[in-house]
């Protein structure tokens, strides 16, 4: 995979200079509509482009070129696997991406369709199966030479180690600082911090040198905005900006906790276990697997973060908006007792 290089410098990236990028490509250009800009530490932009050859979308990256390497090759292989996701079109020269002021573009065909829809329980049924699909097939995956291959790091149980301490730690600052925040952390903080404890015992028992634990190409960022349902219902997959090499079950983590965490299906049961039952119409869940995904599930995930990140804060941030998301997050602590018991009993049957 080569690239081609525009010797131009401007910091403005106009319509005179994506044209400039865009000529490197074989078709007539008709329009440029701009989807998403974002100037942050890691600046992405999306353009629409209409050309002679049908929409495409000219994808600005913030990756280097290794990286860059590792994405084009994560997603030849699904193609070659019977994965629908956009491949990187190549240019007159037959390059795959080109250069332009340090920055990395990529050509990708734009696939019409709608995304994902969480309410409808057909469409997360279909998505889990994709998923399953990506993960076998990928087990063997082989990166292109010259690629910088990413992955994950496996310190689970430490990492969760370390969040429980700061949840311990949190509670200990809610008991000095005593503001409105701090009294209804501390009103629940119980529940939450048996529910961490009940985390790391469930991770302490699993075995992560065993074999049962499988690598995969794991999207990491498996959410509806990126999964498409063209008009025909075929599904695609876009955006692999954020994929490694990890545990598929946290890949399934991933997608599961996006949809549990909702108002419309918050810690439903019945839908959890639909995407379970449809994972596994493909690729079936070792013990160690589901005791991983049984672990992360339980993990007071977003009460840890938020307060850690309150009380480190404390001083600048708005209180009054930590609050709200406190009050939020508590809304949703019923349900996830009630989602505990039926996953435990889940577990239990099941292995």
């Amino acid at each position: 995979m080569e690239y081609s290089i525009i010797p131009i410098t401007n910091e403005y990236l106009g319509e005179k200079e994506l044209r400039l990028i865009l000529d490197f490509y074989p078709f007539q250009i008709l329009n440029i509509e701009n989807i998403k800009v974002k100037n942050e530490d890691k600046p992405r932009a999306v353009y629409k482009i209409y050309t002679s050859e049908g929409i495409k979308c000219l994808k600005k990256v913030y990756h280097n070129e290794a990286s860059l390497l590792f994405i084009y090759s994560v997603i030849e292989w699904l193609y070659y696997n019977k994965i629908n996701c956009p491949r990187f079109l190549p240019t007159k020269q037959g390059k795959r991406y080109v250069k332009y002021n340090d920055n990395l573009f990529v050509l990708m065909d734009w696939i019409e369709g709608r995304k994902c829809d969480y309410d409808k329980i057909d469409d997360v049924k279909e998505a889990s199966k994709n998923l399953a699909k990506i993960h076998v097939r990928t087990t063997n995956f082989k990166s292109i030479e010259g690629s910088k291959i990413n992955i994950s790091d496996k310190s689970v149980y430490e990492s969760y180690s370390k969040h429980f301490n700061q949840l311990l730690n949190s509670s200990n600052r809610a008991f000095y600082y005593k503001d409105k925040f701090s009294k209804l952390f501390l009103e629940h903080s119980d529940y939450y911090i048996e529910s961490a404890k009940e985390s790391l015992f469930i991770l302490s028992q699993i075995d992560f040198s065993s074999k049962e634990l499988v690598d995969s190409i794991c999207h990491y960022d498996y959410v509806n905005k990126n999964i498409i349902f063209t008009q025909e219902n075929d599904i695609y997959v876009i955006d692999f900006d954020k994929c490694k090499i990890d545990y598929s079950i946290n890949d399934l983590y991933i997608f599961i906790k996006r949809i549990l965490k909702r108002k419309n299906t918050c810690w439903d049961f019945e839908v959890f276990k639909a995407i379970i039952e449809s994972y596994e119409e493909n690729r079936k869940i070792s013990n160690s697997e589901f005791q991983l995904l049984l672990a992360q599930l339980i993990f007071p995930q977003k009460f840890w973060k938020l307060s850690y990140d309150y009380f480190k804060n404390i001083n600048v941030c708005n209180k009054k908006s930590f609050y709200n998301i406190l009050k939020n997050i508590i809304n949703q602590k019923n349900n996830h007792q009630i989602f505990t018991e039926k996953l435990i009993n889940y577990y239990r049957q099941k292995y």
